[in-house]
């Protein structure tokens, strides 16, 4: 996290980071995002899917603890989060029949914004290298009014194509602005 945070601050680039609570060091994580001005979103307190997905309630609980736990840690209260695996995960069908399809109405209803993607990395399986990370992200970006790319800092190869990823964004036109909870939402459909 620290060395993209230092890529980006090296272009005055935003980025929204969906977090994971159990993550190592996550107190000087969240501080260092949060005073960069970058966007900061719930992903999952463990990325555990029998755990997340085993029940409405499980789910719904794992979302408010973190949402809890960045407050706490940040003085943000987010209402921003992409759900493990995406919206349109078919592995939460074995641990819970119809979850994403509840869960995708229950938090719109709490007044949460969802995000999906529109552009992989393909960093979290297939990718193996920078160049494969920056050659997805490129050609996936290439021609959308608004991307919205996965991809994941815990990938060290990943964080390796981002200087050459903002520099070809920024040599063709993009900007780089953090999501905000009014952010235009890409949502992918439910496949459970």
């Amino acid at each position: 996290t620290q060395r993209l945070l230092e890529i980006l601050a090296k272009y005055d680039v935003k980025a929204t980071f969906f977090v994971v609570g159990s993550n190592a060091n996550l107190d000087v994580r969240l501080k260092a995002i949060v005073d960069a001005g970058h966007g900061i979103g719930i992903h999952s307190m463990t990325h555990k899917f029998e755990e997340i997905y085993a029940s409405d309630e499980a789910l719904l609980n794992d979302i408010l603890t973190l949402q809890d736990l960045i407050l706490q840690k940040t003085g943000v209260k987010t209402t921003m989060l992409r759900f493990p695996g995406g919206t349109n995960n078919t592995a939460s069908k074995k641990y819970c029949e119809g979850i994403m399809t509840r869960a995708v109405e229950k938090v719109t209803d709490l007044g949460f914004q969802y995000f999906d993607w529109n552009v992989d990395s393909k960093d979290a399986g297939g990718a193996k290298t920078a160049d494969e990370v920056y050659r997805n992200v490129t050609n996936g970006v290439d021609g959308l009014k608004i991307a919205y790319v996965l991809q994941h800092d815990t990938k060290g190869f990943s964080v390796d194509a981002v200087e050459r990823i903002i520099q070809w964004g920024l040599e063709n036109g993009y900007t780089f602005p953090p999501l905000t909870p009014e952010s235009p939402a890409f949502h992918h459909k439910p496949n459970n």
